[in-house]
């Protein structure tokens, strides 16, 4: 009984100083976590303990604690540093491109940290409450850097970021884990549940049909620029609120009417050290705060330096939305899911690629698109022929690699290389910020 309440008030006390909310609710409490949040979870560490028995007081030994979970418990804490590296350039005028590449190195921990502890959170809002977080706060970088570039008025880097972000998450993402995956289980057959991967492209080919619809109708009027502008964007904002509407569906398909589908994946890769919090609600709400404030803070620097970056790398502004900031801002999330496949455990892996992908296209593109009509900022979901186009053949070949429920290393193989051909397009594609592509209504 001893050796029973002492590992008990040991283990309280590692949390934080809520003990009565802690020991009603640890035992009694557990979350399924989401894909996205077992994938990131992969590139976390357990650390060391003996460097909290020091201290003696209770406060002093909690924050300790929460510290070191924070900071030491990814395998990503080596860019920490490139945090305070991009506020001391700022302050002192370094060179803009210096700010950028330390801003977008500094996104990658922040990323995975704050999964990290909106999971921490779920554990005590229960499955439901904590499910719709995750699943809100899964793309919370993106989200962040689309706000704040519609705050800047640079409708074409928040296109080009989001549009990034599902083409990184189809094919690099779900091409290099398909890859490793059929190379590490070569002789064995990788199976994977179509349910779910059905759902999902369900759901991007109708954001894709909302994203071809303004595109065709503006190729097909013959009406003046004013009237094709106004019917755009107005079209636009139709489509945007029915796609919001359609991710609201299915966030409760997924969280309520059939859970299973979601939750059987994650039946046999259940860590009973995982299953319990490790930091307390108010801490983890704290330190999310704390997190989300220093990724807005990174996020405008990256915003605010984009171009001169471009300029003085030679490379055009499209390329680094949506190639470079996609690849860092989801490294953590793309590593898990590659281990994974490697495990051959290809239903997480799909579930986060495809998962993260319909998030971007059903629920942050058409949020953005209501946000800025509310700030009075004629954003459309016109992304230029070329784009709309590489969006298009990513979904259609997506879902044609996933119809048949088993893979192999070739399909990584083509929608790998398929990642790598899109990029060298927009590589040497040369996009100003304002170009005869971008309608005079979207022109700050």
């Amino acid at each position: 009984m001893h050796i029973i309440m002492s590992y008990s008030q040991s283990k309280t006390a590692t949390i934080d100083n809520n003990v009565d909310l802690e020991n009603n609710t640890i035992s009694t409490i557990t979350f399924a976590k989401t894909p996205q949040n077992l994938s990131r979870s992969m590139v976390r560490k357990k650390s060391d303990p003996a460097l909290v028995t020091n201290p003696r007081f209770q406060m002093l030994r909690s924050f300790i604690a929460n510290l070191q979970e924070i900071i030491f418990g990814t395998k990503l804490a080596l860019l920490f540093p490139a945090i305070p590296l991009a506020v001391i350039a700022n302050s002192l005028g370094f060179a803009r491109p210096w700010i950028f590449a330390s801003s977008l190195l500094g996104l990658a921990p922040l990323a995975e940290r704050v999964s990290f502890l909106t999971e921490q959170i779920a554990y005590y809002t229960g499955p439901t409450v904590g499910g719709l977080l995750n699943a809100t706060c899964g793309n919370a970088t993106e989200m962040i850097i689309a706000l704040l570039g519609l705050r800047k008025k640079k409708i074409n880097v928040v296109k080009f970021s989001l549009l990034g972000s599902i083409l990184s998450n189809l094919l690099l993402v779900l091409g290099t884990s398909l890859l490793c995956g059929g190379l590490a289980n070569f002789k064995r057959e990788q199976r994977y549940n179509r349910k779910q991967s059905d759902v999902n492209s369900m759901l991007l080919l109708l954001g894709l049909l909302c994203h071809l619809q303004p595109l065709l109708f503006k190729m097909a009027s013959a009406g003046g620029d004013s009237s094709v502008a106004t019917s755009t964007l107005q079209l636009s904002r139709a489509s945007s609120v029915f796609m919001l509407l359609a991710y609201v569906a299915y966030i409760y398909f997924q969280l309520i009417t059939h859970r299973n589908l979601f939750d059987a994946q994650e039946e046999d890769n259940k860590d009973e050290d995982e299953e319990k919090p490790v930091i307390g609600f108010w801490s983890a709400f704290t330190w999310l705060a704390v997190m989300t404030l220093v990724i807005s803070v990174l996020s405008e620097y990256v915003v605010g330096t984009i171009e001169a970056a471009s300029d003085s790398w030679g490379i055009s502004v499209s390329f680094v939305s949506i190639i470079l900031l996609p690849v860092v801002g989801n490294a953590a999330e793309h590593a898990g899911s590659i281990i994974f496949a490697l495990k051959n455990k290809l239903d997480i892996s799909l579930s986060v690629a495809m998962g993260s992908a319909t998030q971007i296209s059903m629920f942050v593109i058409p949020l953005s698109v209501v946000v800025a009509w509310i700030m009075g900022i004629e954003m459309d979901l016109d992304f230029n022929l070329l784009e709309t186009g590489c969006l298009a053949f990513t979904i259609i070949v997506t879902a044609f690699t996933l119809q048949d429920g088993t893979s192999h290393y070739m399909k990584g193989v083509v929608l790998s290389l398929c990642y790598i051909i899109i990029a060298a397009c927009f590589f040497v594609h040369k996009t100003p910020l304002i170009s005869k592509y971008i309608p005079s209504y979207c022109r700050p």
